[in-house]
């Protein structure tokens, strides 16, 4: 009996000295990877490994200098990453989750009206010869907890205008890096900072990044037409005083092509003075837009955006422009000569050139 609780105490032992030194394997081992994968400007306040999965404390990737307009290109309070330990002895890895929580994103707009969204990971450039190709990452699931992010916008204005999405809640997954060959569902709701109000943004449906191939429906609510009047108003026009904006978008991309009726409405418009008679907003005459406001207290548009994204013509951002100036155009019985380059200016501006 003595022999056997001897034995068995021994074995014990060991296993757990195995499970340790697994531990502390596998730490090191994500330590190293991470530091890797983010890159020079990239600091890693602690990698702690337990049963549950590996927790990552304090990520920064600081901002690229001057170039920049933050301090900082990312901040995560805390990561935790549950993987499949089989995982880390073969060349790909396995996460069943990965979740983010009180992180902190920047994106950046250039005056040419490109989008930077962490350059020191997409960005980064490769030295001839050295490419290895990526070893592939399954992620059952990544989640977003409380995550704000600020997009500084400078095509429309220096310093750059400033929008701001707070408490962001996300769920996506499955992905398959670098591939993204896999539909992945998506479910995300934020709420988009205003002078006078906060609106809220929703996003949901499924869609598969390599293909394009997508099922997605996208609502805002209630966002303060204030915090967008840089998108709606030419410098010597005035201001918007307050008014909201809904909008509401059903995504159907098959095949290359898409679908996707959707309506728009202002709600509760009011401007400053100013600008003078031949003032617009949105490319729609003034007077126009606020005898109907006085009219109706809103106006609602309806639009479908149709067309094939392989194709070299076909722009969403046009499209779009086109559809909504046409809808102005007819609720407020104006001409819609001169409506879509003033509705195409705020669509691009919003969604990008």
């Amino acid at each position: 009996m003595k022999r056997s609780l001897i034995l068995m105490a021994a074995a014990v032992l060991v296993l757990a000295v195995a499970a340790l030194a697994t531990l502390q394997f596998a730490s090191r081992r994500l330590e190293s990877a991470l530091q890797q994968a983010l890159g020079p400007r990239a600091s890693i306040g602690s990698v702690a490994v337990g049963w549950t999965g590996v927790e990552v404390h304090d990520l920064r990737l600081r901002g690229a200098g001057a170039s920049w307009p933050a301090e900082d290109e990312l901040r995560a309070q805390r990561v935790h990453v549950r993987p499949d330990l089989a995982s880390l002895w073969s060349t790909g890895w396995q996460v069943h989750k990965i979740e983010i929580e009180s992180a902190y994103l920047v994106i950046h707009r250039t005056r040419q009206g490109k989008l930077r969204v962490l350059p020191a990971l997409l960005e980064r450039p490769e030295s001839a010869g050295t490419a290895t190709p990526s070893a592939r990452v399954h992620i059952e699931h990544i989640v977003l907890r409380d995550v704000q992010i600020d997009l500084f916008d400078a095509s429309v204005r220096q310093p750059p205008h400033r929008l701001q999405l707070e408490s962001l809640q996300a769920k996506v997954g499955p992905l398959d890096l670098p591939a993204l060959d896999t539909v992945a569902d998506v479910d995300l709701q934020a709420t988009l900072k205003g002078p006078q109000r906060n609106g809220r943004l929703a996003i949901e449906g499924e869609f598969t990044p390599a293909t394009r191939q997508a099922k997605l429906k996208a609502s805002v609510r209630g966002v303060d037409l204030v915090a967008l009047q840089p998108y709606l108003l030419k410098v010597n026009e005035g201001g918007v005083k307050r008014g909201t904006l809904d909008m509401s978008l059903a995504a159907d991309v098959n095949a290359q092509h898409l679908h996707a009726p959707g309506k728009l409405t202002l709600t509760g418009l009011e401007l400053a003075s100013g600008g003078g008679l031949l003032s617009t907003f949105a490319g729609v005459p003034r007077h126009a837009v606020l005898a109907a406001m006085e009219r109706d207290g809103k106006l609602d548009v309806s639009f479908t955006l149709d067309g094939r994204l392989d194709d070299p013509n076909f722009s969403i951002n046009d499209n779009l422009a086109t559809k909504l100036a046409g809808g102005l155009a007819e609720a407020l019985g104006v001409s819609i000569g001169g409506v879509v380059e003033g509705v195409g200016g705020v669509i691009k501006g919003l969604f990008g050139r």
